[in-house]
C-alpha cells in the first residue's frame, strides 16, 4: 500500500527534478553563457579601441599626406631663418629640420592657411611631444600622428596648449617668412 505522504513526496521530487533538468534549465544555462561571452567581447572591444588610438591616427593617409623629407632650415648670421614665401604658398604644409645649438634636431612646419595667413609651428604639441610623431596635413587640417586629433590650419598660432601644434612667432618681410632662431631654441625641450 502506498502511503499518501510517499506519493506526495515523489510528485514533489519529480517537479523539482523537471525544474532543474528540462529545457528551461538548458535555456537559462545558454543565456548565462551567452551573457558572459557578450560581456567579454564588449570588454575586448573597449580595450582594443582605447589602446589602438595610442598607436596610430584613425586615418591611413599618414605617409601620403606628408611626402618627402623635411627641408633643412639654417639660421642666417642675423639669427633669423628665412624661408621664401614662394616655397610655402601652396596651402600644403612644408616641414623643416633645424639643428639647435646643443645639436638637437628640431622639426617645424609652415603652412599658408585657407584664410591666407602664413603660419608656423613646431611639429610637436604639449601633450604628445614625447612620442616624437608630430603632425601630418589632411586637407585644411593638421592631424596629430599620436592621438589623431585634428586642428584647422587657420588655428595654428591662434590656439595653444593641449594637442595643438606649438606655435612659432613669424613675420613676413618682402618675399620671405622669417622665424627667429631664438624662438626655436627656446622650445627645444619639445625635442
Amino acid at each position: 500500500m502506498t502511503n499518501k505522504h510517499d506519493s506526495h513526496t515523489t510528485d514533489s521530487r519529480e517537479r523539482k527534478r523537471a525544474q532543474f533538468s528540462g529545457p528551461g534549465r538548458q535555456n537559462r544555462k545558454m543565456t548565462s553563457v551567452l551573457s558572459i561571452i557578450l560581456g567579454a567581447l564588449v570588454v575586448i572591444a573597449v580595450y582594443l579601441v582605447m589602446n589602438g588610438r595610442d598607436d596610430k591616427p584613425a586615418s591611413t593617409t599618414v605617409i601620403v599626406a606628408n611626402p618627402g623629407p623635411a627641408q633643412r632650415a639654417d639660421a642666417q648670421q642675423s639669427g633669423d631663418i628665412l624661408i621664401p614665401i614662394s616655397d610655402v604658398s601652396s596651402g600644403r604644409a612644408k616641414f623643416f629640420d633645424y639643428t639647435a645649438s646643443d645639436g638637437r634636431s628640431m622639426r617645424f612646419f609652415v603652412v599658408k592657411s585657407s584664410d591666407g595667413v602664413y603660419r608656423a609651428a613646431l611639429d610637436a604639441c604639449d601633450v604628445c611631444y614625447a612620442a616624437k610623431l608630430g603632425y601630418y596635413q589632411d586637407g585644411d587640417g593638421m592631424v596629430c600622428k599620436k592621438c589623431g586629433l585634428r586642428f584647422a590650419t587657420s588655428l595654428v598660432n591662434e590656439v595653444s596648449g593641449g594637442c595643438n601644434p606649438v606655435g612659432l612667432p613669424r613675420t613676413v618681410e618682402g618675399d620671405h617668412l622669417i622665424i627667429k632662431a631664438t624662438e626655436l631654441e627656446s622650445r627645444k625641450a619639445f625635442f
